[in-house]
C-alpha cells in the first residue's frame, strides 16, 4: 500500500497541537485564518480584485502607453477596440490608460481616510467605552452628532469650507467617516473592561494608558478592521461623488468620478466614456464588500460559533 505523502516541515510546524512560543502561536493564527479565508469563495474573489488593483497602480508606468493626460485630438471619442481597449474620451486620451492611473489615485483616498479614522476612532471608542460616566457621555454625544447627518452632505459641507481638493476631499470624508468607528470600539471596550486579564494588569499596577493602548486597543481592533473593509466601498463612492460634482480631484486628473462627470454628456451617443470608469468603480466597491465578508467571518469569533 502507498504511503500518504509527508506533510511538510513549515505546515507541521503550523499546525503543532502545541506552540513553543508566541511568535509561532501568532504564525498559527493568521495561517489557520488564512485556510478559512481561502475555503470562502467570494472572499477569495474580492482578494484578487483588490490585489488587481494594487498591482495595477503600483505597475500602471508598466502596463499603460501613456499617462493619461496628454491630449490626442486626432483620436476623439473612438469606440473600444484592439488599440484602445476601454476607447478615448472626448480630448482623446485612452480610457483604460487613465482608468489605470487613475486607481492610485484610489488607493491614496482610501489609505489616507484610513489612516485618519482608524486610530480616531478606536482612541475615542476605547477611551468611551473603557472610562464610562461623563467621560463616555461626552465623547459619545459628540459622536452622536456627526453620525445623525448623512455622509455625503456632511463631507458636502466640509468640502465646500475648506475648498475643491483631493486633500480637503480626503479630510472631508475622514471627517464624516469615524463616528461608526468609536461605536463599534466602545461597545467592544464595555464588554472587556471587565475581564480577568484586565483585573490583573491593574493588579500588577499597570498604568491606564498601557491597560488601553496593550489590551483593550488590540481586542477592538479586528472588529474595527472589518468596518473599515467593509466601508471601503462607501469611501470610494464619496470620493467620486465629491469629484463629480467638482468637489474632489481637479481635472485633468484620472480621477473616475470626475471622469464619470466630464463624460455624462456623451453617454447617448459614446457610452463607453462615462461607464468605464463607472465599472470601475462598481467592480472595486464589490471587491472591498467581499473583502470585508471575508475577513468578517475569519475575524470574529461571534461568527465563527454561529
Amino acid at each position: 500500500m502507498a504511503s500518504s505523502p509527508p506533510v511538510p516541515s513549515w505546515r507541521a510546524w503550523l499546525l503543532l497541537d502545541v506552540p513553543k512560543s508566541s511568535f509561532q502561536a501568532r504564525c498559527q493564527r493568521a495561517y489557520i485564518g488564512w485556510l478559512a479565508f481561502s475555503s470562502n469563495p467570494l472572499a477569495l474573489t474580492g482578494f484578487l480584485i483588490i490585489l488587481t488593483l494594487v498591482l495595477a497602480a503600483i505597475f500602471a508606468p508598466l502596463i499603460t502607453a501613456s499617462d493619461g493626460l496628454a491630449p490626442d485630438l486626432r483620436n476623439r471619442l473612438l469606440p473600444p477596440s484592439g488599440e484602445h481597449w476601454f476607447g478615448t474620451d472626448q480630448l482623446g486620451r485612452d480610457i483604460f490608460d487613465r482608468i489605470i492611473w487613475g486607481a492610485r489615485i484610489t488607493l491614496y483616498i482610501v489609505g489616507l481616510v484610513a489612516i485618519i479614522v482608524v486610530p480616531v476612532g478606536l482612541v475615542v471608542g476605547v477611551v468611551a467605552g473603557y472610562m464610562g460616566g461623563i467621560v463616555d457621555q461626552v465623547l459619545m454625544r459628540i459622536t452622536d452628532i456627526f453620525l445623525a447627518f448623512p455622509r455625503l452632505i456632511l463631507a458636502l459641507a466640509f468640502v465646500a469650507a475648506l475648498g475643491p481638493g483631493i486633500e480637503n476631499a480626503v479630510l472631508a470624508i475622514a471627517l464624516t467617516t469615524w463616528s461608526p468607528y468609536a461605536r463599534i470600539a466602545r461597545a467592544e471596550a464595555l464588554t472587556i473592561r471587565r475581564s480577568e486579564y484586565i483585573m490583573a494588569a491593574r493588579t500588577q499596577g499597570a498604568s491606564l494608558a498601557r491597560i488601553l493602548v496593550s489590551h483593550v486597543a488590540p481586542m477592538c481592533l479586528a472588529s474595527v478592521i472589518v468596518r473599515l473593509t467593509l466601508d471601503m466601498a462607501g469611501i470610494i463612492l464619496t470620493a467620486a461623488g465629491l469629484g463629480f460634482l467638482g468637489l474632489g480631484a481637479q481635472p485633468p486628473s484620472p480621477e473616475w468620478g470626475a471622469m464619470i462627470s466630464t463624460g455624462r454628456q456623451f453617454i447617448l451617443d459614446q457610452w463607453w466614456v462615462p461607464t468605464m470608469p463607472g465599472l470601475a468603480i462598481l467592480i472595486v466597491s464589490l471587491g472591498f464588500n467581499l473583502l470585508g465578508d471575508g475577513l468578517r467571518d475569519v475575524l470574529d469569533p461571534r461568527g465563527q460559533e454561529r
